[in-house]
């Protein structure tokens, strides 16, 4: 009998992130702003960091301003790796 036959195979957890869209102009596509709070690593004072993620959003749902939940894909084009889950809030 064989190990790796009888094993269940795991399927990878995907990230989420939730953010913003600063962005729809693009066909098919948003830009989301995703902002995270952390201590500084010498002061220690807890200071905001953004990261701009493409997303793709298939029926063009997501508009300017609402909120996204977007989760990591397999790589859609150059930049876009995410995909919009669900808009959260308008």
């Amino acid at each position: 009998m064989s190990e790796t036959a009888a094993a269940p195979e795991k399927k990878a957890v995907r990230k989420t992130r939730v953010g913003v869209v600063v962005s729809d102009k693009m066909t098919k596509t948003i830009v989301v702003e995703v902002e995270r709070r952390v201590p500084h690593p010498q002061f220690k004072k807890i200071v905001r960091k953004t990261s701009k993620f493409y997303a793709h959003d298939e029926q063009e749902q997501a508009k300017e301003g609402d909120k996204v939940l977007i989760a990591e894909t397999r790589p859609l084009s150059k930049l876009k790796r995410w995909e919009l889950v669900e808009v959260q809030k308008h």
